[in-house]
């Protein structure tokens, strides 16, 4: 009970000092030793006007204790924005990166732009909401799908 604890009081104050994330599920198991902490069943992360929701979302620490990672799996839905940045997505695995702003989509990965208009579909979509630059990749059965709107010339 002590080490729930403690990483609860651990995630929390590390959470305060950065922006606020609020992470809700249905249970949640903390692995101090491994600086990991699992949510389990009907999982949302909201940050600011972003959210992912999954199945299941391991959050990862470093040895500052800082967020290195968030992971979430299972039916991942999610908003990002940033900016003049909006995207609206799913895939079946989501990886964020919160130090760099980046987010790794593996698996039936679909990407909406909804600022440009531009719809993606992929096996792997890497994004980068600093800069917006994504890095698309597709396979041998499923090719990368790129689709969007041109304006029509009159």
């Amino acid at each position: 009970m002590f080490r729930v604890r403690y990483m609860l009081f651990l995630l929390l104050s590390v959470l305060l000092f950065a922006d606020k994330v609020e992470i809700t599920s249905d249970s949640m198991k903390a692995e101090e030793m491994k600086k990991e902490v699992h949510f389990i069943g009907n999982v949302r992360i909201i940050q600011d006007k972003s959210w992912i929701h999954g199945d299941r979302v391991v959050v990862y620490f470093d040895d500052n204790n800082q967020t290195r990672r968030y992971e979430a799996r299972g039916s991942v839905r999610f908003e990002f924005r940033k900016e003049k940045r909006f995207y609206k997505g799913s895939a079946d695995r989501v990886i964020y990166l919160p130090l760099e702003s980046k987010y790794i989509l593996r698996g039936n990965a679909m990407i909406e732009d909804m600022i440009n208009r531009r719809h993606i579909n992929a096996e792997q979509i890497e994004l980068d909401l600093t800069s917006g630059l994504a890095n698309v990749a597709g396979s041998k059965k499923e090719p990368v799908k790129f689709i969007f709107e041109t304006e029509e010339i009159k």
